[in-house]
């Protein structure tokens, strides 16, 4: 198909989710900004929190995987069902009850100054790693099937998505973001069904069929039953678990969304019904790449990984699959990127720069400090997205995993130390432990075939920071009579 074609269809796409911006950020305030004045519908925040949470690396990398993993990511599927009920009924009755725009709110006031600024700055490194890892794999792709052949350089490229990113998100923020988020998923979906069912047509097999042929070729294993392997069910199930706590209910960019419904319980039928949607759709996409995997040897594919599903869909299926292909790319790409810049301007605004708390600005300036802001993030993503071009990587959902294992733990460990003690700390020793934790991870990785014999690490890294930065705060907490403050305070103090 035609690049121009191709081009012009992103152009489109772009002056739709332009309009929709228009049509939601009239009259925005900050409040609309960060949260969204709390008047979002918790249908809406849901669904659209599918695309957020499945980004382009999942677009890409789980079919991809498949050919290496078979289903095995479904064993942290599992995880991740427990993972969000418990997000549900643990994290988000606390968020509500000290009626927090930010979530790292929380930590200043149970645990104190440099703990909750650990707490904003590990999300902050957390999401622009990240999110610049995901943003960067779907650029590089739209570069290689479009961008490429009409010789933009790749630069330029990342220069425009950004730009247009930040034209739609830049008024409206989450007001905006529900919206956006919502068209985009669905466009996202609709590729990805209509690739299942296209494959399935062109093969000439019915889902059981086709189901027969992947667990004859070895695609539809699940589960790993060696205890030494990275990939063994209990550190991908538990892992999975963590994953979500954190990922999802440490992450300010999840839960701004999420905290934007009015009411608790509309909140948890939200997180809910994406747990539903989650499992199916990643099932979808695991089933995806054993088609992928099927196809690619009728069609004399011989791409693996990352590569494989823009292989075979721009190389060897009709002008109109191409065209859905590219829609739902595009879709998987934006929601990856437009909120973690939302959110990451909201969190250095509140949780680093006290943009509330701010008597020397007016409203007007505030706004004005919220928006250089928001292009500095911008001006990050576009750096850090350089840099993985660099140091490109052929599965990025294995990248963004382990890179979250040492960014997130710290947010694991200062978020269960607050919950699960009643001990005060040493405030200024906390970022000594927040950032020693990592560094003795990353030791303990590079070394785990001295350390460890035949056991190598996984995904349960992230438990092990979490854990050592737990051990680290307690070392340096003292006993409190009082119960914690989650338990016992009033929200009024804030």
């Amino acid at each position: 198909m035609s690049p121009v074609l191709l081009f012009c269809i992103l152009i489109g796409y772009f002056a739709l989710l332009l309009g929709v911006a228009w049509a939601t950020s009239r009259n925005a305030t900050n409040d609309s900004f960060f949260i969204g004045n709390k008047s979002s519908n918790w249908m809406l925040v849901a669904f659209g929190m599918v695309g957020t949470t499945l980004s382009g690396a999942t677009f890409i990398s789980v079919p991809g995987a498949v050919g290496r993993d078979g289903f095995g990511y479904g064993q942290i599927l599992l995880g991740y069902v427990v993972g969000y009920i418990a997000v549900a009924y643990i994290l988000l009755p606390l968020y509500y009850r000290l009626q927090l725009t930010s979530i790292y709110t929380y930590l200043e006031v149970r645990l104190g100054k440099r703990a909750y600024q650990s707490g904003a700055g590990f999300f902050i490194l957390s999401r622009l790693v990240g999110s610049t890892a995901r943003l960067y794999l779907v650029v590089n792709i739209l570069q290689a099937i479009i961008l490429d052949r009409l010789g933009v350089p790749f630069w330029l490229t990342t220069v425009v998505i950004l730009g247009m990113i930040l034209l739609y998100t830049y008024q409206g923020g989450v007001k905006t973001i529900v919206w956006t988020d919502t068209l985009q998923t669905s466009c996202m979906l609709f590729g990805l069904f209509a690739c299942i069912g296209f494959l399935l047509s062109e093969l000439n097999l019915s889902l059981g069929e086709s189901l027969a042929q992947m667990q004859a070729q070895g695609l539809a294993r699940i589960f790993t039953t060696d205890f030494d392997s990275p990939n063994f069910f209990w550190k991908q199930f538990i892992a999975g678990i963590f994953i979500v706590m954190t990922m999802t209910g440490m992450d300010q960019e999840m839960m701004q969304k999420t905290i934007s419904v009015k009411t608790l319980r509309d909140s948890q039928k939200n997180l809910l019904s994406l747990t539903l949607v989650l499992v199916i759709v990643l099932s979808a996409f695991m089933f995806l790449g054993g088609l992928l995997y099927l196809y690619a040897p009728l069609a004399g594919v011989t791409a693996t990984g990352d590569k494989i599903f823009s292989t075979v869909v721009m190389g060897h299926l009709p002008a109109a699959v191409q065209i859905i292909f590219l829609i739902a790319l595009i879709s998987a790409l934006f929601p990856s990127a437009d909120g973690a810049i939302t959110a990451l301007t909201s969190t250095f605004c509140i949780d680093l720069l006290g943009i509330q708390r701010r008597t020397d600005l007016s409203e007007q300036g505030k706004i004005k400090l919220r928006r250089r802001v928001h292009l500095g993030f911008a001006a990050l993503f576009l750096v850090l997205v350089m840099l993985f071009k660099l140091a490109d990587s052929p599965s990025m959902i294995v990248v963004i995993l382990k890179l979250a294992s040492y960014t997130y733990g710290p947010l694991l460990g200062l978020f269960g130390f607050g919950m699960l003690t009643s001990r005060t700390l040493n405030d200024r020793l906390v970022p000594f432990v927040t950032i020693g934790a990592p560094i003795l991870c990353a030791i303990i990785e590079f070394n785990q075939a001295h350390l460890l014999g035949s056991y190598r690490l996984g995904l349960e890294l992230l438990m092990v920071n979490g854990i050592l930065v737990f051990a680290g705060l307690f070392l340096i907490s003292k006993q409190k009579i009082s119960l914690p403050y989650a338990t016992t305070r009033s929200p009024d103090v804030l």
